[in-house]
């Protein structure tokens, strides 16, 4: 008798948004070592050149090993679990989710929306859509749509609002609305301007999408 196949294991979606592009990451990494350089240019004023060259070599080495870490970053979804991995790998299961939250970061004008999944100790940051003015970058519509089924699959009873805001977004998105009539960009929008980062409250989430039509 032929023994009994394993079953496949759930297709990887990947939940990346940033630009992965090689020219971007170029430039992020000569402005580490420009930032390095400067730095080490003022140190080597004060204390000598030695000092100075070490404070360079510091500052440079640090800011381009964050650069490096931050490019290897990758989170996908794999079945109802959302994956992140940079050096190790984090697993956190959207089903046993203890914690969701809607994050807004405001980083040189670029408004990021991300999804915050905790459980057990672990923590993933999601970003759903960075916006720039009128326009910007916002996951597709496959992962959109998956990440709306697991959430709705989850025991903690925000994941069903969280996922019926995926849902809206990608119905506007289907009916071709620009980026500020979508779900998503209102929300980055109406967050109070002058912080870095800030969470948005569930209570208030639930009744946005309460109104969505």
């Amino acid at each position: 008798m032929t023994a009994p196949q394993p079953p496949a294991e759930p297709e990887r979606i990947p939940l990346t948004l940033a630009d992965p592009s090689r020219r971007r990451g170029c430039v992020t990494v000569a402005v580490a070592l420009l930032f390095g350089a400067a730095v080490g240019g003022v140190v080597g004023l004060i204390f000598g050149q030695t000092p100075g060259l070490i404070t360079a070599a510091v500052v440079a080495g640090t800011l381009a090993l964050l650069t490096w870490m931050t490019a290897r970053r990758r989170i996908w979804l794999q079945g109802p679990r959302v994956v992140a991995e940079t050096i190790g790998s984090k697993t956190v299961d959207l089903r046993t989710v203890e914690r969701l939250d809607l994050l807004v970061t405001d980083v040189r004008g670029v408004r990021t929306v991300g999804l915050l999944v905790g459980a057990k100790g672990k923590s993933i940051n999601i970003a759903l859509a960075a916006y720039s003015g009128t326009g910007g970058r916002e996951l597709g519509i496959l992962a959109l749509r998956r990440l709306a089924d697991a959430l709705a699959g989850s025991e903690n009873t925000s994941g069903l609002v969280f996922s019926q805001l995926l849902v809206a977004q990608l119905r506007a998105e289907a009916r071709g609305e620009a980026a500020p009539e979508r779900p998503l960009f209102q929300l980055a929008s109406v967050a109070p301007q002058g912080k870095l980062a800030q969470r948005l409250r569930t209570e208030a989430i639930t009744r946005f999408v309460a109104n969505l039509p």
